[in-house]
């Protein structure tokens, strides 16, 4: 079944921001290009064919890796001269799709363009009721349920544990500490400078806070973990990784969860040092993917509703409106000018 868009909004074009070059450390807004186009067609959509509306973009770190050269089969890579791929939330402009009619709200991986046609395999899930655009890419987001997988499913907390996060004032961070706390663990945070610690003591409940920015990382886990680290959540890769390593219990576990430290380096990105300590101690590291849990998500962000209405989860979303300026939203994360969640909110 093939339906026809109504309307098609207040836009007359579609703007676009293109990867220009690959960047090379940071990025760099000359690594981008602005163009404007028609609005994409609507008719005939082929079977299973949507036409979507982008309203939000999220901005989050693995998307560097997205802008590098092919190489690495495990993430896309976004080809020169084409939209910039990003998670977004969605409104339907039309559909061939039964389930999935004109005017209901999705997230999806799109691009850096007002309207986006997908294809039938592209899979897209429905923003549930009672949820905005904002929500359902913040607190109850892509972000957010890699925290709750990583820390639940990989991680496997336990009462009583030592939890050390890092990257803890991030959005995958806070949340992955916060349900730590939840399950009964002693957590503790490491983030960059004295307001994201005082946050995550005050607003989020740790018990401690590392401001790594200070050095010592290795020293002041000793000093707060006397019997060892239990559960390592990793956003940051790394030294702090390498600090991690040499402070875990016996039979700890590590959730590689991202290595920001390293997506602007270029080239491989090291490992820890001292794989004896991994092998003597009898320690897991496990990487892992939210899309691992795909089929779960439903129930992930019902628990998470659950935890953010009753208090438990303090949150925060960074809302940077204005299309013009994705390139410069999106190069925030790099250097620390973000506060919680980062989002694109088109104008």
């Amino acid at each position: 079944m093939h339906l026809s868009a109504s309307n098609l909004g207040d836009r007359l074009g579609n703007r676009q921001w293109l990867l220009r070059r690959r960047p090379r450390g940071n990025v760099d807004l000359a690594d981008f290009e602005y163009r404007e186009t028609g609005v994409p067609d609507t008719t005939p959509l082929g079977a299973g064919e949507l036409l979507l509306r982008n309203r939000v973009f999220l901005c989050a770190p693995t998307m560097r890796n997205w802008m590098d050269a092919p190489g690495n089969n495990f993430y896309p890579s976004v080809p020169i001269g084409e939209p910039v791929l990003a998670p977004a939330a969605c409104e339907v402009i039309a559909s061939a799709r039964e389930d999935v009619p004109v005017g209901a709200r999705v997230t999806c991986t799109t691009s850096w363009q007002d309207y986006q046609r997908v294809g039938p395999t592209q899979a897209v899930r429905r923003i549930p009721d009672g949820l905005s655009f904002v929500e359902a890419m913040g607190v109850y987001g892509l972000n957010a349920r890699t925290g709750y997988f990583g820390l639940l499913k990989v991680g496997r907390p336990k009462p009583g544990n030592t939890l050390v996060v890092s990257g803890a004032a991030g959005s995958t961070g806070s949340v992955a500490a916060q349900i730590g706390k939840i399950m009964g663990c002693r957590v503790i945070g490491i983030a960059g400078g004295p307001d994201k610690c005082q946050w995550l003591t005050d607003d989020c409940g740790l018990d401690a806070a590392i401001d790594y920015k200070l050095g010592g990382v290795r020293e002041k886990l000793a000093d707060l973990c006397p019997a060892g680290i239990d559960i390592f959540f990793d956003n940051v890769g790394g030294e702090i990784l390498q600090a991690a390593v040499e402070n875990m219990a016996r039979f700890g576990r590590i959730v590689l969860c991202g290595q920001i430290a390293n997506y602007t380096g270029g080239g491989p990105i090291p490992g820890p040092t001292n794989m004896m300590r991994i092998i003597y101690g009898s320690i897991t590291m496990q990487g892992f993917l939210q899309s691992n849990f795909a089929d779960e998500t439903e129930s992930a962000i019902a628990a998470l509703r659950g935890w953010v209405e009753a208090g438990k989860i303090a949150h925060r979303e960074d809302l940077r409106t204005g299309f013009k300026s994705i390139p410069e939203t999106f190069a925030c994360l790099f250097d620390g000018g973000n506060q919680g969640t980062l989002l694109a909110v088109l104008d």
